[in-house]
């Protein structure tokens, strides 16, 4: 234990270290926004490069392949190459694949340069949460971990309201434009604050190219198998059934790797300590119900109620905007109230929000998902805030880069999962309703007549007034499968909420209070 007392930062943080962190954190928030940014663009893109709707996903797709995979290899090359040199080879990597994505010529240059922009996106993210680990001490970790819950709630939030405004503006290019001045801010804050270190070469020797190999090859499996299995109704597609096969024997094998090797690429024994267990399985509901919510609602507004991309947008922000205020405020509540129970609280509030989004009717509409948003606003916060604070509160200092690598993996396959699920329970469920639905549809039912006669004659003929009927019909059973999702959004996040009830008290310090 004298070793990890040497590890744990004790002293207070000096302006670089600060600056370093945050310089981290902006890199993690653009590359989380580049994961929504092209989703209200994504018929403008697909029109400039000629592809089909299908074609277009993955313009998305190669982005989360890469980046789920680069995600768990941030550690290692950490270790190898420095935090400095890593952090600076990435992000320009990062902007450098960010304006070849706007001169794309064709939807092949497009997926390459994504996947690029994914791959070396992916290294942000858990970079940000490390360096908060290793560079601020504990009582001085709710604050590091509020910056990095900005970059995993308001990027998603305001990404397709921020994408919609460049492209209706500028046109799509600007979505990767954008990337440029925040990117050379923090290349300059990430060479200003992260000390120069020899790169590690002898590292090479006794690394895990075995584990390297099953888990990129497992994670970006799942993640297409999950992206792409309902676009090819899942198991009635060879592709698919490959895809699962591989990703299901490759994490198998990473795992009995992982637990026979005495210095493995992921430490998996993090998982044995209880609040980060929990906290990990809070981790998947909580993906579902960030990346599920911005799945569902656009969705919902677009096809049912015929919102356009800004319109969406101006919905969506706002759950968004009211985190700027609210999440600086969760370190100073975390010296009052418990993060335990502030966690379960947001969880509780989001859920809330969710279930409350499970009651539309054809004219629930933007203004009646205003307050809505405002609780969703209200829980997040408390959520991310907390949430890596209880997760990382007992890791030991060297574990830091295993449990950084398992909790953001384990976040974005919770939302790959959900949006999985999602989309095969909307329209497994709008086929349910629509056929219950049709029973009544019967020349026995007088209503149904009385709202023939009356179709018929504003339309002008039976046939017409028909084919309304249907149409009504099939929009009822739609938003029958959308309460339905809603509901779905809300039990995942109170299964969160039960297992955050179920952690242990944090150490004493730990949220700014008696150590400080």
């Amino acid at each position: 234990m004298a070793a990890d007392a040497l590890l744990r930062p004790t002293a207070e943080p000096s302006r670089r270290d600060w600056i370093a962190v945050m310089s981290a954190m902006l890199g993690a928030f653009m590359a989380v926004l580049d994961i929504q940014i092209t989703n209200a663009s994504l018929k403008d893109i697909q029109g400039a490069l000629a592809a089909t709707l299908e074609e277009g996903s993955w313009i998305s797709t190669s982005y989360l392949v890469a980046e789920i995979i680069m995600i768990p290899l941030t550690a290692w090359l950490v270790q190898l190459l420095s935090a400095r040199r890593l952090a600076l080879w990435v992000s320009l990597g990062f902007l450098a694949s960010s304006l070849l994505c706007s001169m794309a010529w064709n939807l092949e240059s497009m997926i390459v340069f994504r996947a690029l922009q994914g791959f070396t996106g992916g290294a942000l993210i858990p970079l940000a949460f490390t360096l908060t680990l290793i560079k601020l001490p504990e009582h001085h970790r709710a604050k590091g971990m509020a910056l990095f819950a900005i970059t995993a709630t308001f990027a998603p939030s305001i990404g397709p309201t921020l994408g919609g405004w460049l492209t209706e503006n500028w046109g799509w290019q600007y979505i990767f434009y954008i990337n440029v001045p925040p990117g050379l801010l923090m290349i300059a804050g990430l060479l200003y604050g992260l000390e120069k270190k020899a790169p590690h070469w002898p590292l090479l020797r006794t690394t895990d190219y075995a584990g390297i190999l099953t888990l990129g090859l497992g994670l970006g499996c799942l993640q297409v198998f999950l992206e792409e299995g309902h676009r090819k109704d899942w198991l009635e597609s060879s592709l698919i059934q490959g895809l699962g096969s591989i990703a299901l024997i490759s994490l198998a094998l990473f795992v009995i790797l992982q637990l026979s090797k005495p210095n493995p690429l992921i430490n998996l024994g993090v998982l044995r300590e209880r609040n980060f267990a929990l906290a990990s399985i809070a981790s998947l509901g909580l993906g579902v119900g960030l990346y599920g919510s911005i799945y569902v609602l656009p969705l919902y507004l677009a096809q049912i109620q015929g919102y356009n991309a800004l319109q969406i947008g101006e919905v969506i922000m706002w759950m968004g905007l009211p985190q700027l205020l609210l999440i600086p405020l969760v370190p100073k509540l975390m010296t009052f109230i418990s993060p335990k129970w502030l966690c379960a609280l947001g969880f509780a509030l989001f859920g809330a929000a969710s279930f409350a989004s499970g009651v539309l009717e054809p004219n629930f509409a933007g203004e009646q998902f205003q307050h809505i948003q405002l609780i969703r606003a209200l829980g997040q916060p408390l959520v991310m805030v907390t949430l890596s604070l209880i997760a990382t509160a007992y890791v030991l200092p060297q574990d830091a880069g295993s449990a950084s690598s398992l909790f953001n993996i384990l976040r974005n396959l919770g939302g790959a999962i959900g949006i999985a699920l999602l989309a095969t329970l909307l329209d497994a469920r709008a086929k349910v309703y629509f056929d219950y639905l049709r029973e009544a549809l019967v020349p026995t039912n007088t209503q149904l007549d009385e709202r023939l006669q009356l179709l018929t004659q504003t339309l002008g003929s039976e046939q017409a007034a028909l084919a309304k009927l249907s149409e009504i019909a099939h929009q009822q059973a739609a938003i029958m499968a959308y309460n339905d999702a809603f509901h779905f959004i809300g039990i995942a996040l109170g299964l969160s909420m039960f297992a955050m009830l179920l952690t242990r008290r944090l150490p004493a310090g730990a949220t700014g209070g008696a150590a400080h």
